[in-house]
């Protein structure tokens, strides 16, 4: 089984994060920038050299719900971007709920001490770790809730 890739797809950025062989831990790739929202061949291609580079055989999006659980404009541009990467990749994408991810993310970077510019690079990377790890967590949880000791 190859390596999970999380992604914090946002209007002009996506964050990367890649988890380890034994898919217990997300570590943090990079952010790709694109200058415009809807321009995104070129982010397609990126993630496609990454999923060569780290052998990834599946993808977890954050999906931005709103806190009443409804779909607003934002989730249906991920929606939209997770079709695209399905059919580009033929991998199997799982859009994952990120509710109060950069939220967290933020506060996580609130207490480093960088500047604004600083944490603006690195926020939407340290979200797609958030949203990787989210995932990876539950995947072990049922991994280790299906082991019978007898």
């Amino acid at each position: 089984m190859g390596r999970i890739m999380g992604l914090d797809y946002g209007s002009v950025t996506v964050g990367v994060a890649v988890s380890d062989s034994l898919l217990l831990t997300a570590q943090p790739v990079e952010v790709i920038r694109r200058k415009k929202d809807n321009v995104i061949r070129k982010t397609l291609v990126r993630i496609e050299e990454l999923i060569s580079q780290y052998q990834v055989d599946r993808i977890v999006v954050g999906y931005p719900k709103n806190l009443n659980n409804s779909i607003g404009e934002r989730a249906k541009k991920t929606e939209e971007f997770v079709e695209l990467l399905r059919k580009r990749t033929g991998l199997e994408v799982i859009l994952w709920d990120e509710r109060l991810t950069t939220v967290a993310a933020e506060q996580v970077l609130s207490r480093t001490g960088l500047n604004y510019e600083e944490k603006a690079k690195v926020v939407d990377k340290l979200a797609a770790v958030l949203i990787l790890q989210g995932y990876l967590d539950m995947l072990n949880f049922k991994k280790d809730s299906n082991d019978t000791d007898v």
